[in-house]
């Protein structure tokens, strides 16, 4: 008898359906796109009931693969985007509108008259967020305030809201579901991440009733039994659920304090395992719920960085400097060091932990002796400068060290990058070899669910040991290289000019 477990990776952009033996090896997956809607400027949206379809065929597909080899038993894993958030009829069963996308700006004048107010040290300290439309809750309260009856079929007792997978979770079980788990909960600005409840005063200052909230449990939870509309002829196990950023911490195996990931793309995610105690976050952090199994709540600090893989995007299409990214690393190595060139890539301004909006990205440091390799090893250098920045604050603030950090991205595979960053962290980075590491995160909830694993570290334990990089570089020459880019920082902000 197989026992496959289907992971469910629905995404901004597509849906993923994955399939996952029970050794936590991928098998097989398919992708579905969905449509993006922009009907206003700042405005995006997803068809919610796309979505759900997208989910269905994706499902069917991969239970086709491994049905080929018959005797197989099923359970079914979520993670999906964050924040993004749905209002439906729970009678009709049909959404209010098109779902409000965390990339919407739509909820911004609610989010400004909240902080006008003064509420935000409040919400900060109940829910670890800042007031923003990035986060559900003023996605909701549009909602409500803009679409004709709702705000009476809200106070009615007859609209549920919820972030994609609470969606998934109803549709999936005919409405018998309105749930969510700890982390998806903990992204709306509505939950107290202290109780692991939704807040009340927080509800009040959106003006969304309580009963339009789902039931919120660990990560690690049983949710639910589906047939998904009749493709299996006896209901399986909808089990563990979590969002995508947690969902890689999770399949990153960051299971103890100190341990944390970080996604090399376009920009960079940045995530660290801070322990059991909800730590207050510094400005431009956040704190979330992290994953929670086996009994305990694991908090996360969080920061993103605005400009890393698009800082190599730009030396090849603005700069022409070189003709494609696998040229940036031989050309970093041509020159023995940066010889005082630092390239600071505040093309959008300058986020955590400086936070200048004003700020303009600035080469700092030439001299004729300047060469074209010492502009793409200071870029190069610069990723890895803005990791140690948002790490050493999260050290700082919540007191713990970090230990390892795990990393993944097309830039993970620059080796001068990920010794660079090994060096400036003074720690272990490492760099696995997991693929769609959020899906997996899921899939490791949904065995701790069903008894497959009894503990983390037996999951632990089931982690390839990946390609480990340790720092080499003297603490007197990190220092010296770190001041330097501290003082390119200082020249580059208007504020200190």
């Amino acid at each position: 008898m197989k026992n496959y477990i289907i992971a469910v990776d629905q995404s901004t952009s597509a849906t993923k359906a994955i399939l996952f033996n029970g050794r936590c090896e991928l098998l097989y997956r398919t992708t579905l796109p969905h449509e993006q809607y922009y009907p206003v400027p700042g405005w995006v949206e997803h068809n919610a009931e796309e979505i759900y379809n997208n989910t269905l065929k994706a499902i069917k597909q991969v239970v086709e693969y491994g049905s080929a080899g018959k005797d197989a038993t099923y359970s079914i894993a979520i993670t999906n985007q964050r924040e993004t958030v749905v209002v439906w009829n729970k009678e009709t069963g049909k959404p209010l509108c098109n779902a409000v996308v965390w990339q919407c700006q739509r909820g911004a004048a609610i989010c400004d008259n909240l902080i006008a107010r003064g509420h935000s040290e409040t919400i900060k300290r109940k829910s670890g967020l800042v007031i923003d439309p990035y986060f559900s809750a003023s996605g909701i309260q549009w909602i409500l305030d803009n679409i004709d009856d709702a705000r009476t079929l809200a106070n009615e007792g007859k609209l549920l809201a919820g972030t994609i997978d609470t969606w998934l979770l109803w549709k999936l079980t005919d409405g018998q579901t309105h749930a969510t788990d700890y982390t998806n909960a903990s992204r709306t600005l509505l939950f107290n991440i202290h109780t692991l409840d939704w807040d009340d005063e927080l509800l009040a200052l959106f003006n969304i009733p309580r009963s339009m909230m789902p039931t919120a449990k660990p990560c690690d939870s049983i949710f639910a039994e589906s047939t998904v509309q009749g493709l299996f002829a006896k209901p399986v196990v909808i089990a563990g659920v979590l969002g995508d950023s947690h969902g890689a911490l999770t399949g990153q195996m960051c299971f103890e304090p100190g341990m944390g990931k970080s996604t090399y793309g376009t920009g960079s995610s940045v995530m660290v395992n801070i322990g059991e105690k909800a730590v207050d976050a510094s400005d431009g952090l956040v704190t979330s719920v992290g994953f929670s199994a086996c009994g305990k709540t694991h908090y996360a600090f969080e920061g993103n960085i605005h400009c890393t893989g698009a800082t190599i995007k730009w030396l090849q299409e603005q700069l022409q400097l070189i003709e494609s990214p696998q040229e940036v690393e031989s050309l970093a190595t041509a020159v023995p060091d940066n010889d005082g060139v630092y390239l600071v890539p505040a093309f959008a301004g300058l986020g955590a932990p400086w936070w200048d909006s004003q700020a303009k990205a600035m080469l700092h440091g030439m001299t004729l002796k300047t060469q074209k390799a010492h502009v793409v090893r200071a870029a190069l250098e610069a990723i890895a400068y803005q990791v140690k920045d948002l790490v050493d604050l999260m050290s700082r603030q919540s007191g713990v060290s970090l230990k390892e950090l795990r990393v993944d991205g097309g830039p993970t595979k620059n080796n001068f990058l990920m010794q660079f960053q090994s060096d400036m962290l003074a720690a272990t980075v490492n760099r696995s070899n997991i693929e769609e590491a959020s899906a997996l995160g899921a899939v490791i909830m949904n065995g701790l669910a069903r008894g497959i694993w009894s503990s983390l570290e037996e999951v632990a334990a089931l982690r390839n040991s990946g390609d480990s990089i340790i720092p080499h570089m003297k603490e007197e020459e990190r220092d010296k290289l770190y001041a330097g880019w501290v003082n390119a920082i200082r020249r580059t902000r208007i504020k200190d000019n």
